[in-house]
């Protein structure tokens, strides 16, 4: 259901969402409502040509503005030896983001997400930061998913430090996170160098997990003008 669709009626649906565009004369009128009993959404458009494009994107966007920073905590701590790397597979939320496409440029008219999103605090009141928090469970080899309420993060986790590290939980910088998916999953893939016992830096790469994979367009980094970023350091605990 993820992709691309030629603007004209179409209906798409399946069990946590209905997706519609219905002709009223010269417009289209757009609505969306979800399972979970959230408010439908609607709107009109003026256009009678182009695309809705479906597709995973950053699972920051709701509410808008709250941060640009997300915390995936751990179902259990992952020990990691001194001087090597491991990589495992955790999951993160999904939002789904509604676009309209012609020629070379896009708009949202549209972001939802089947999971409520929460919020936590990583570090102390005064420094800390806000981030969309996710509990996952660490797999050591490539999960099964529903695409439509999470993804699959890849992540190497690289020990610089000379002793055994435990690490419970990772924050990211969204801003630097690149989204792929296809008919059957959505994927992300990041590392993690480990500083020492309570530092760590993150970042995003643009990986996909095997060809003919389409990247997700993106919402959060269109909505803002920033100088670009990517890493974090996380220092206050891992």
């Amino acid at each position: 259901m993820y992709g691309s669709y030629e603007i004209g009626e179409l209906q798409l649906e399946n069990e946590f969402f209905r997706i519609e565009l219905k002709r009223r004369g010269d417009f289209f009128l757009y609505s969306r409502e979800l399972r979970n009993g959230e408010e439908p959404q609607e709107k009109v458009i003026a256009a009678d040509r182009g695309k809705l494009i479906l597709t995973p994107v950053e699972p920051v966007n709701l509410p808008e503005n709250v941060t640009n920073y997300m915390q995936i905590e751990f179902s259990k701590p992952v020990f990691i030896p001194p001087n090597e790397s491991r990589v495992c597979y955790l999951k993160f939320p999904v939002e789904i983001g509604v676009f309209l496409a012609w020629r070379r440029s896009s708009e949202p008219i549209d972001v939802f997400s089947i999971e409520r999103p929460k919020y936590t605090l990583y570090g102390e009141p005064r420094n800390g930061v806000v981030c969309r928090y996710w509990r996952s469970e660490v797999y050591g080899s490539f999960p099964n998913s529903d695409k439509f309420r999470e993804g699959v993060l890849r992540l190497r986790i690289r020990n610089s430090a000379n002793e055994w590290c435990s690490i419970s939980s990772a924050v990211f910088d969204v801003y630097g996170m690149k989204i792929f998916y296809d008919d059957f999953i959505v994927f992300s893939d990041a590392e993690m160098r480990v500083i020492s016992k309570k530092v760590a830096e993150t970042q995003f790469y643009e990986t996909q997990l095997r060809k003919g994979m389409k990247r997700a367009l993106e919402l959060y980094v269109a909505r803002r003008v920033v100088m670009p970023r990517g890493k974090f350091t996380m220092e206050w605990g891992l």
